[in-house]
């Protein structure tokens, strides 16, 4: 068994071949799952500082090195199950990045198993995560 606590978000080797190119593009990235209708409920990725982080956000992790959000209302509805973060042809929406390569980001996800459930990586509001100390 793994002493590391179980990773609430994950990326395929699609996405993250997608967010080496929009990091190249755009410095560093960040991602926010808002809980909004159509392409509103898809993972958004924005240049990081581009999307204000509030007290109503969550923070789960990061994904290749991004930071992932998620709005609070959103995570009670969300927080059985781990994300993972994939990429489609297709194009959304929304104000995403990835929208002008012809892509979208999208969700797929999975209930955690009662183990996982007991080894939960944490998860900071979204004030809290902006005031905590840099990550070394």
């Amino acid at each position: 068994m793994s002493s590391e606590p179980t990773p609430r978000v994950l990326a395929t080797p699609a996405a993250e071949a997608t967010i080496d190119l929009l990091r190249d593009e755009n410095g560093p990235l960040m991602f926010h799952q808002s809980g909004g209708c159509c392409d509103g409920s898809s993972p958004m990725c924005f240049a990081k500082g581009e999307f204000r982080i509030g007290g109503n956000d969550v923070w789960l992790g990061q994904i290749h090195g991004c930071d992932f959000f998620m709005s609070t209302s959103q995570f009670e509805y969300w927080k059985h199950t781990q994300l993972t973060i994939d990429v489609t042809k297709g194009r959304g929406a929304s104000f995403s990045l990835e929208i002008p390569l012809g892509v979208r980001f999208l969700i797929r996800s999975r209930l955690f198993t009662e183990e996982e459930s007991r080894h939960m990586a944490p998860v900071h509001q979204g004030e809290e995560y902006l005031e905590r100390p840099a990550q070394a």
